[in-house]
């Protein structure tokens, strides 16, 4: 995408995203509204971005992201139930349907943004749960042949499957995975 000749433009584009998102979701973003915003017109957003979702990307790319933190106890079932718990909770919120629709849009149209942000939004957390996973390996709980980061995809797709319907895990659903889970990477 052809860059703005105006740096300052830009940031206050994506700054304007950030905070349409945070006051009013996606859903409720608009060319016009961002454009007035950051004092620029619509066609320079629209000769800097293609759409929307494109501008949502990037503002996420840059932006500092809240990213939540597994807990480390004596209990990896216990740990792992608990940031699957969190990230649920965070499914059901109207703005995160509506960010997991847009980032899916961003992806689809902009592979290498998409993967950008791929590694921004669902990096730190796969590190966290491969880490987790490692030192429960080391301790004997957990078998020397399971793939971490294998596992850590498979929570990042049910949470993002949750977010996408917007339909979190209830407590019951985040059990029934946890225990699965468990009994398939278990020391036997």
């Amino acid at each position: 995408m052809p860059r703005p000749r105006s740096e300052k433009a830009r940031q206050s584009v994506l700054a304007a995203m950030r905070a349409a998102l945070a006051a009013d979701g996606y859903a409720a973003v608009t060319i016009e509204g961002l454009a007035a915003e950051a004092e620029v017109s619509k066609q320079t957003i629209y000769r800097w971005w293609p759409s929307k979702a494109e501008i949502l990307g990037e503002a996420l790319l840059e932006g500092a992201l809240p990213m939540p933190s597994l807990p480390v106890t004596d209990d990896l079932a216990a740990d792992l139930r608990a940031w699957f718990s969190a990230m649920s909770v965070q499914a059901g919120h109207g703005t995160s349907v509506e960010v997991a629709r847009a980032l899916i849009a961003v992806t689809a149209t902009d592979a290498e943004l998409g993967a950008a942000l791929n590694a921004k939004l669902a990096g730190p957390i796969i590190e966290q749960i491969v880490a987790r996973l490692t030192t429960a390996q080391a301790a004997g709980e957990v078998r020397a042949d399971v793939d971490a980061a294998a596992v850590a995809d498979q929570f990042i797709a049910m949470s993002s499957y949750a977010a996408l319907l917007g339909r979190p895990l209830d407590e019951k659903r985040v059990d029934a995975v946890v225990d699965g889970l468990m009994r398939g990477i278990r020391m036997r």
